[in-house]
């Protein structure tokens, strides 16, 4: 007697498409959850608006503009307050400047903050 070849293929086959269904709503599911942290995300920044304006330096600015102020990759802002306002600082620091200086690494509170505590370095 010979078996039909056919079916270890169909069950294949319907094994593969129900595991595609299966990883498809798990990825939909994960999206939407990324999403809503996006978007909640915000929110959460603006919550730590009273951080303190040397630990959002070391955080995001030190990498390239040395932990004591000194320069590296970027300028020196030991004395940026003597060359600029804080307004402009802030400018600075939410717009970018050049191709070196990122934009949106602060906004808001937290880069008026921070751009206050850089304009007193002087």
């Amino acid at each position: 007697m010979r078996r039909n070849p056919v079916i270890p293929f169909a069950v294949i086959a319907v094994l593969g498409i129900i595991a595609m269904i299966i990883v498809s709503t798990a990825g939909n599911n994960q999206r939407e959850a990324i999403q809503n942290e996006e978007e909640g995300g915000g929110e959460q920044q603006e919550e730590t608006v009273d951080a303190n304006p040397e630990e959002m330096f070391q955080s995001k600015c030190s990498s390239c503009h040395g932990g004591d102020l000194s320069g590296g990759a970027g300028p020196n802002l030991q004395e940026v307050g003597s060359r600029y306002s804080a307004e402009e600082i802030e400018d600075i620091i939410v717009n970018g400047k050049g191709s070196a200086m990122p934009p949106g690494l602060y906004t808001g509170e937290q880069a008026t903050q921070l751009a206050e505590w850089l304009a007193e370095k002087k």
